[in-house]
């Protein structure tokens, strides 16, 4: 009987899900993947040595450098780019990167 009771009373309700995927609702604070401008990058690898998680690997040095950045080990907690001193990693707003192929969780930042 309670079970009744209380199906009677959220039938009439809002639905407090979100329509996902059709309507995707990102909060303006969001933190997805990190994108790096080459351009700017100086190759310091203060953003590799900084990352809690090792998430950033970078080989070579200055303009030289390569940056390996492993999604699947982010944590996004933007202490790269908030340790970058000229600004050169970016935080964009995707969000869906499930795979089942792992590859497909590195990126290769090279000049």
């Amino acid at each position: 009987m309670h079970i009744t009771i209380e199906a009677l009373k959220n039938i009439f309700k809002k639905a407090s899900t979100e329509k996902y995927p059709i309507q995707k609702k990102i909060p303006e604070e969001y933190r997805g993947r990190l994108i790096w401008i080459m351009e700017k990058c100086v190759g310091c690898s203060l953003c590799a040595r900084v990352c809690p998680v090792k998430a950033i690997q970078i080989t070579g040095k200055g303009k030289e450098a390569i940056i390996t950045y492993f999604l699947d080990r982010c944590i996004y907690c933007a202490q790269c780019v908030d340790s970058c001193n000229v600004k050169a990693i970016e935080i964009t707003r995707e969000f869906e990167f499930a795979d089942y192929d792992k590859s497909q969780m590195k990126y290769v930042y090279a000049r």
